[in-house]
């Protein structure tokens, strides 16, 4: 009997155990979670979408927002609970994108990316162009901004496939360069790599409806929708 009371006892004990455990392992597992609770949210835009034209038209800016955008803040979001992805922001998930699949990889630069080129438009203005420090740094770096314009272009429509042309700052340098697909100079391996102050997006679908095959005009209309003063506070906050 002594026995038995003995067995049931630990049995209980060992029961017991294995229940605390399994809380415990779940708790740390909810903890681990509040680790990753980083995600992309959805930027909202500042203007209409028929804000920019002509340079860009209202049904292109409707579906590149709602449905591209849309999708890639969604997977992007979708990707990073799914692999546990234990970073702080984009940047630092960015640093080590390698590590996490083409999945997140293609759809947080996506999410990242379009976040920043919502920021860095506005409505057309007629002498649209930096000032201050950003437009010593052009001059200084590219020896005008003439001269920004024609090698910013030359990024951009050189940029084969679907792709971005960038502006960035690296080591207290501006450098013009173009990423593939939704890679962006944040990424490590990019051929072109800093702190993003401007991008423009080279998809078709930024483009199509209403310059068909010609990147060259839509690259040269985007002048007009620049927000330099976005871009100015990207070179100011030089962290």
């Amino acid at each position: 009997m002594k026995n038995r009371r003995t067995f049931i006892k630990n049995g209980l004990g060992l029961a017991a155990g294995i229940a605390i455990a399994k809380v415990s392992h779940g708790s740390s597992l909810l903890g681990a979670d509040k680790s990753y609770a980083f995600q992309f949210q959805q930027e909202t835009l500042s203007y209409a979408f028929n804000a920019l034209e002509p340079a860009i038209d209202a049904q292109t800016m409707q579906i590149h927002y709602e449905r591209h955008y849309g999708t890639y803040v969604k997977t992007a979001n979708e990707a990073l609970t799914a692999e546990a992805a234990s970073v702080k922001d984009a940047a630092s998930l960015f640093a080590n994108i390698d590590k996490y699949s083409a999945k997140l990889r293609n759809n947080a630069g996506g999410a990242y990316n379009h976040a920043m080129f919502w920021k860095s438009l506005r409505a057309p203005q007629a002498d649209n162009k930096p000032t201050g420090t950003l437009a010593a740094a052009i001059d200084r770096d590219f020896g005008g901004l003439a001269q920004f314009k024609e090698a910013f272009a030359k990024a951009a429509t050189q940029q084969f496939g679907s792709g971005w042309a960038w502006l960035v700052l690296d080591a207290g340098k501006l450098k013009i360069g173009g990423t593939p697909n939704q890679d962006n100079p944040l990424m490590k391996g990019v051929a072109v790599q800093g702190k993003p102050l401007l991008g423009l997006d080279v998809w078709e679908h930024a483009y199509y409806l209403k310059y068909q095959n010609k990147r060259p005009d839509y690259v040269a209309s985007f002048w007009s929708i620049v927000n330099w003063d976005q871009v100015q506070k990207h070179f100011d906050n030089k962290k």
